[in-house]
């Protein structure tokens, strides 16, 4: 993972607003539409450059292609493996949305999309057609190339194991256990192809703490700790001929507008993550939610050879954060960890984890994330010179 001895470098965590033609293709192919593969293509290719385009124009430094030929951050491997069938599920609510029942009607709005199906899997799975993770590299190499920009870094996002098997449904595993590994068996061959072509593998592992308020809320807290520690060897195993440092986790409490009040504390699991064999870790903390979590990586320090980038932009509310803002809560970290280029500035999740769920207006999105980088150019201006 990129550091600076100078500034501190911004990045994202994947997924970026789509365009509208986009959204619509994919809906309408969630649908069980026939659509033009062509015009697809054309759109895929079209929201790559302006996801390019934009992240360029905000100031990001560590960049990708915004997800968006993904109906879904963790969905899209329906297509990528084999032993799925064409039955769906519905998928459980939030443990913290149900204690509000009122509220629980609106949390999420009706989206006719892809994004909305899960498959369940019942036969042994094989992951058998790397054309799709291959196609998206090549894309945004294209893209790179067309419009002369340039990154300190680029990334790949791909979904853990962990968050596989929480996603979707299972009739063919002995346990959600052996479902885990069978997907880290067969996602290794997404995690390889993607860190062959030189970019920072993201390993999207939101399951190692929200699903404690989702699909095991009937878990004991120990016995929740224990399901993460087993979702993280189930990523080493994956990712075992990978180096750590060309990889980044994602975690976080679940990227949706709700109470969370019954999020695990990050204490509890901060450790656990710690076991990864990766280079850094992506964590929320702009969520006010957890806005007092630095104070576990005062009981938990971060390990020596690992970066950090803190969410300092809230994804979950239309609110620009104010420069200054993001420019303390950066200089705290860059206290709490004790080394400012050990730092990377970040918003907590995804702006668009799903293809047509706007929690945050796209515009007001992109404004987020130029706000990021206006922000990290203050703190660096504090803790450089």
């Amino acid at each position: 993972m990129k550091q600076s001895d100078e500034r501190i470098l911004t990045t994202h965590v994947g997924s970026l607003p789509r365009t509208e033609q986009l959204i619509e293709l994919l809906h309408r192919r969630g649908e069980g539409n026939e659509i033009d593969r062509n015009e697809l293509d054309d759109a895929i290719r079209d929201a790559t450059m302006r996801a390019v385009e934009k992240q360029a124009e905000v100031g990001i430094d560590i960049a990708n292609d915004g997800e968006q030929s993904r109906p879904g951050f963790h969905i899209y491997v329906a297509e990528r493996l084999e032993g799925f069938s064409e039955q769906t599920i519905p998928r459980p609510l939030w443990a913290d949305v149900e204690d509000f029942p009122t509220y629980a009607g609106k949390a999420f709005p009706d989206i006719v999309s892809e994004a909305q199906t899960r498959p369940v899997a019942v036969d042994d799975l094989r992951y058998v057609d790397e054309s799709f993770v291959d196609t998206e590299i090549e894309r945004y190499r294209q893209t790179l190339e067309r419009t002369d920009v340039e990154f300190a870094e680029a990334f790949v996002t791909a979904a853990s194991p962990g968050v596989i098997a929480s996603s979707v449904g299972n009739e063919y595993y002995d346990s959600n256990d052996e479902f885990t590994f069978a997907l880290a068996r067969e996602m290794r061959n997404e995690y390889e192809r993607i860190a062959d072509e030189g970019m920072v593998l993201q390993i999207d592992a939101p399951d190692l703490l929200s699903e404690r308020h989702r699909k095991f809320t009937d878990l004991s807290l120990e016995e929740f700790k224990a399901t993460a520690r087993r979702r993280i060897q189930a990523i080493n195993e994956a990712t075992r001929d990978i180096p750590g440092e060309q990889i980044r986790l994602h975690t976080c409490w679940g990227n949706y507008e709700g109470p969370h009040h019954r999020d695990v504390p990050l204490e509890d699991v901060l450790p656990i993550l710690y076991e990864a064999d990766v280079g850094g870790l992506l964590i929320e903390y702009a969520n006010p939610r957890h806005h007092h979590e630095w104070r576990a990586f005062e009981e938990h320090p971060l390990p020596d050879d690992w970066r950090l980038a803190p969410g300092v932009v809230d994804v979950k509310t239309n609110i620009i954060e104010h420069p200054q803002t993001v420019a303390d809560r950066l200089c705290k970290w860059a206290e709490v960890v004790g080394d400012p280029t050990r730092i990377l500035a970040a918003p907590d999740c995804g702006l668009a984890t799903l293809a047509g769920h706007h929690v945050v207006d796209p515009e007001i999105a992109w404004a987020k994330l130029e706000t990021l980088s206006q922000g990290a150019d203050n703190a660096s201006q504090r803790l450089f010179s």
